[in-house]
C-alpha cells in the first residue's frame, strides 16, 4: 500500500488530519514515509512518529519514543504502553498545534543526537 492509498482510504476529519500531517512532516520537516503495518510512519535517522487513525473518527500522532520526551505540555498520554506515547486528534481546528510542534521538535532532537536502541529480548538458553 502507499501512502496515496492510505490517504484516500480514509474521509471526512480522519482524511483531513492525515492529509495535514503527512505535509507536515513530509515537506516542512523532511521527514521520509514509508507504510509499515499498515500505518505511515515518518523517520529521519530513526523512525519519530506514526498517524493511528481509530475507530471514533479521530486520528493519533504517536511518538515512538515518547517515553525520552519530556511531555512538559501534557498532551501525549502512553495508554498503559512502555515507549510509545500518543496525541489524539478529533479536528484540525481545535487540535493544540503549538504543543504538538514543541513536541515533534523535541523528538527530531532526541532523535539527532541520541542513537535509537531497538529493545531485544534476551534469548533464552
Amino acid at each position: 500500500m502507499s501512502i496515496q492509498e492510505f490517504i484516500h482510504k480514509h474521509e471526512g476529519h480522519q482524511k483531513q488530519i492525515i492529509l495535514y500531517f503527512h505535509k507536515m512532516l513530509t515537506e516542512d520537516l523532511g521527514l521520509y514515509c514509508k507504510i509499515r503495518w499498515k500505518l505511515p510512519f515518518y523517520y529521519q535517522h530513526s523512525w519519530i512518529v506514526y498517524l493511528n487513525p481509530k475507530k471514533h473518527n479521530s486520528v493519533d500522532l504517536a511518538f515512538i519514543r515518547g517515553n525520552e520526551l519530556s511531555n512538559e505540555n501534557g498532551l501525549m498520554e502512553s495508554k498503559d504502553r512502555k515507549q510509545i506515547m500518543t496525541t489524539e486528534i478529533f479536528d484540525l481546528k481545535t487540535m493544540p498545534i503549538d504543543g504538538i510542534i514543541e513536541n515533534l521538535q523535541e523528538a527530531l532532537l532526541i532523535d539527532e543526537t541520541t542513537p535509537y536502541k531497538l529493545g531485544k529480548k534476551n534469548k533464552r538458553k
